[in-house]
């Protein structure tokens, strides 16, 4: 019975040892589909050209073209050769003082980011604790909304005339139409955030009997502070956009008056850098606000 027994159960072990080695063959197949889906040498790089930096140079190089021609066609607006000489010799002495009104643009530029600084403050100091208010308590929203779908829609320069009569002074004028300018987005944004809030959050502050400060601290800024970066960056787009026409009326130092004043000279090759200035400059200052919203992110 022994002998019967060693013989049945031979053939079974015959039959099942083969099936082991099927592991390896598996781990092979995977080392070899993984080196076919590997990047070939030099591939990341030529995607990186491909995407990010040939479309800009394509891009401005067409702009230029397209300027250039113009410029022919036009013989009073210099090209891109001779506003970039201008541009050199400008840029030589950006700070120089020749009086009041002959000034280098190094202090125009400054002259324009103090005021919008103050302008820009002071819209941020009134929009956003109104923001969070509105969003906050509905009756207080109910009271705020006709005056801001009333005011909002009006022309910054709408505003110049009243800060003229009110502050009678140029500065504080346009400073004035900066933060009315700059005010709308920060408030709307911030209330949008404050009313996207989950009402549960809220529940269980409730529950547990959070002050408002706590409520404020703890729930609604993390949550809001992406719309309230939202707003504020919208915010200093407008007031950039606002101080340069702002300027052309008031007068004094700054790149609006200098584009006026420039004009005025027939130096249209200064107009245009200082257009070229003033995207650069909006461009650094939005690129700043979107590194700090980067930054802050609550997850």
């Amino acid at each position: 019975m022994d002998k019967e027994n060693d013989m049945t159960a031979a053939p079974l072990k015959a039959v099942t040892a083969p099936a082991a080695p099927a592991a390896p063959k598996a781990a092979r197949l995977r080392s070899v589909t993984a080196r076919t889906e590997r990047p070939l040498p030099g591939s990341e790089l030529l995607r990186f050209l491909v995407l990010k930096v040939l479309p800009p140079i394509f891009g401005l190089a067409l702009f230029m073209g397209l300027w250039a021609l113009v410029s022919m066609k036009t013989p009073t607006l210099p090209g891109p050769i001779l506003t970039l000489e201008a541009a050199i010799k400008l840029f030589a002495h950006p700070f120089y003082q020749n009086g009041p009104n002959d000034q280098g643009i190094g202090w125009n530029i400054l002259y324009s980011l103090q005021r919008v600084g103050i302008g820009f403050g002071i819209a941020a100091a009134v929009g956003i604790p109104v923001g969070f208010l509105i969003g906050r308590f509905a009756f207080l929203n109910g009271m705020f909304s006709p005056i801001i779908s009333l005011l909002r829609p009006v022309s910054p320069l709408a505003w110049l005339p009243i800060g003229l009569l009110v502050f009678k002074a140029a500065n504080p004028a346009a400073i004035w139409v900066i933060a009315v300018s700059a005010v709308w987005p920060m408030i709307l944004n911030t209330a949008q955030g404050v009313q996207r809030v989950p009402q549960d959050y809220l529940n269980v502050a409730r529950v547990l009997n959070l002050s408002e400060w706590k409520v404020f601290t703890k729930i609604l800024f993390p949550s809001v502070l992406p719309y309230l970066l939202t707003g504020v960056r919208l915010s200093i787009g407008v007031a950039w956009l606002v101080i340069v026409a702002a300027e052309m009326l008031t007068g004094g130092v700054g790149l609006g008056f200098w584009v006026w004043d420039e004009w005025n000279n027939l130096k249209v090759e200064h107009i245009i850098i200082a257009i070229f200035v003033v995207g650069i400059v909006g461009l650094l200052l939005e690129q700043a606000l979107v590194l700090i919203a980067k930054r802050f992110s609550y997850e």
